[in-house]
């Protein structure tokens, strides 16, 4: 079967649609959130990466939301820019259409909830009602584009018969891609494997549409569900990087991906990711966001290619194949440890960080960073890769409103601590000397102290990024307003210096989670 779709032409029935949404139901993770700047920054990676589809945002959620959506749309090229949006919202589809107006290639992802447990509770409406929306809002959005997709939000646990009921009107209004999420995690892959092979027989247009797959992850199954579902005729895979999304995140990208690369033998389906760039996108996000991913986490844990046995190390010596499936480089990871020394030079450093994929820095970044090498040398014995990317994430962070500039802290058994800190608050210096129960206690208030604020700290995690006792040290900030959580990171060789640095991320990342709203609520 071939389709000819108004966005991608003709598309071969192996070829996967990789529908990228960490721009939207990634940056709803609790803590996560991106200005402007780094969403897009965001999405020309992505589109780099090979994504084809980038879920831009929610445009009638904020301005901010429509700025951003707007902004990216304008600028990447590669990839279709989607923006989402309500099938009955009163502004919903209107705001996305015109966020989407300057794209190359634009989508409307509308959607309404389905199953019966969300049309009682949360849409108060009747079935009959949801249908008309459904036809409604599908035609609205092809006023605007002919790539138009429609979601039945919490279909995993729709009654199968309504669920073809409402495909059905989707396809006839327009909708030329149907997606099936599995919105609360609930499902196996034995269920998505009966529904999209359900639709796909009894739905009258369904040959001429591309099925998507939409799956969370609160029982761990996002990925095998997302398999099953492609198995059963899903053409198209809504995922994020690292696997961030609403409570336990959606299905991981760069799982999918290596997934069908690796086990191409029983999954004879590709797409048009370069894996290579896999480790590059995992790691910008983490700097974005604050958010590490865990060590064992598949592909891009730091252990994800290591081995401590005796037995798998001496396997590993004598043929990689032994206990790799796949090869650290076929995702981005390099055999490197050691690096630069304090005698390196502004060439050498810059050579070093293209080689680790930090090649879009501006001149004033890299001069910041290499001055933050150079006195790091200066003071650490050993500099690793590791070390490099600590250094140089602190500084490509987004400090949009509040910038870290110096710190001096006097502190003692015998005398309460005092923290002199100067912040520059858009681009204006600002200075305070505060005491505090400890060195860490004096640093927050004196920050405080510049920028007035009610956040509370929910978190303060300290870590090593390599062995040692000259280690730079790697803080984690969590602060909490309002119900909004924001976390914040900095690396430095003085661990004070590292938690100012950290809270101030977090600061920033807070100021622009203040300005975000949720749409008035849907009702009959």
């Amino acid at each position: 079967m071939t389709i000819n779709h108004p966005s991608f032409g003709r598309i071969d029935e192996n070829r996967v649609i990789i529908f990228d949404t960490t721009l939207r139901d990634g940056e709803q993770s609790p803590g996560f959130s991106m200005n402007m700047a780094e969403k897009l920054r965001m999405a020309e990676a992505l589109g780099d990466l090979g994504v084809d589809v980038i879920e831009a945002g929610f445009p009638v959620a904020s301005k901010g939301d429509f700025d951003s959506v707007a902004q990216i749309a304008r600028t990447v090229k590669t990839a279709v820019v989607c923006a989402l949006a309500r099938s009955g919202g009163k502004n919903d589809i209107a705001s996305a259409g015109e966020a989407i107006r300057e794209a190359k290639r634009g989508r409307i992802h509308n959607f309404i909830s389905t199953s019966p447990l969300h049309m009682k509770y949360k849409l108060r409406m009747e079935p009959e009602t949801v249908l008309e929306v459904i036809k409604a809002g599908n035609m609205a959005a092809r006023q605007f584009t002919d790539d138009v997709e429609w979601s039945a939000e919490d279909g995993s646990r729709t009654d199968p018969d309504f669920l073809c009921r409402c495909v059905e009107a989707a396809i006839k209004a327009g909708a030329t891609t149907i997606n099936i999420p599995d919105t609360v995690g609930y499902s196996t892959p034995e269920d998505m494997a009966r529904i999209f092979a359900d639709l796909r027989a009894r739905v009258p247009g369904a040959d001429g549409v591309i099925f998507s797959t939409h799956n969370h992850n609160d029982l761990g199954l996002g990925v095998a569900n997302t398999v099953a579902a492609l198995r059963a005729g899903a053409r198209q895979i809504e995922c994020t990087i690292n696997g961030i999304g609403e409570r336990a995140g959606n299905a991981a990208l760069e799982e999918i991906v290596m997934v069908l690369r690796t086990r191409h033998d029983v999954l004879p389906y590709t797409t048009g990711i370069q894996t290579e760039k896999l480790l590059k996108m995992s790691r910008m996000l983490s700097t974005i966001t604050g958010f590490d991913v865990q060590p064992n986490k598949a592909i891009v844990g730091r252990n994800a290619f290591a081995h401590e046995s005796g037995i798998h190390q001496d396997g590993i010596l004598k043929n990689a194949a032994t206990y790799e499936i796949m090869t650290p480089e076929s995702v981005g990871w390099t055999r490197s440890s050691l690096v630069l020394g304090k005698h390196s030079g502004r060439a050498a450093f810059r050579d070093k960080l293209k080689a680790m994929g930090y090649d879009a820095l501006d001149e004033a970044q890299f001069n910041d960073a290499f001055n933050r090498f150079k006195d790091l040398a200066d003071r650490k014995k050993v500099i690793y890769d590791e070390d490099l990317v600590a250094l140089v994430d602190d500084e490509v962070r987004d400090h949009a409103r509040i910038r870290f500039v110096a710190l001096d802290i006097s502190a003692g058994s015998r005398r309460p601590a005092q923290a002199e800190l100067t912040l520059e608050v858009d681009g204006k210096e600002e200075h305070a000397t505060v005491a505090g129960q400890g060195p860490v206690d004096a640093a927050f208030n004196a920050i405080r102290a510049i920028v007035a604020h009610d956040a509370t700290l929910q978190l303060y995690s300290v870590g090593a990024v390599t062995e040692g006792s000259d280690a730079q040290a790697r803080t984690t900030v969590r602060l909490e307003e309002d119900g909004k959580m924001v976390d914040g990171q900095g690396a430095d060789a003085d661990t004070l210096v590292s938690a100012v640095r950290a809270y101030v991320h977090a600061l920033n990342k807070l100021l622009v989670k203040r300005d975000r709203a949720e749409p008035a609520e849907l009702t009959a």
